[in-house]
């Protein structure tokens, strides 16, 4: 049970779950909530999947910024 539990605190981790987190995960699971841990899991990826779709915004914008500068100035207007 024990190294179960590492194993899930880990892989969070690795998912990039803060201490937070891991507490909320480790306390679910030792009170043998299975439902509520696994809509906690979901919880978080949709926090991660959040994470995600802010970074491809991100770096829309600086293909946009990209795409311009490489235009000659004529172009632009």
């Amino acid at each position: 049970m024990k190294e179960e539990l590492e194993k899930i605190l880990i892989n969070l981790s690795d998912a990039g779950c803060g201490s937070e987190e891991l507490e909320k995960a480790r306390t679910l699971y030792e009170a043998g909530d299975v439902d509520a841990l696994i809509r906690y899991f979901r919880k978080c990826r949709c926090s991660r999947m959040e994470e995600l779709h802010e970074s491809q915004r991100k770096v829309d914008c600086l293909d946009f910024l990209i795409r311009q500068t490489a235009k000659p100035i004529h172009e632009r207007a």
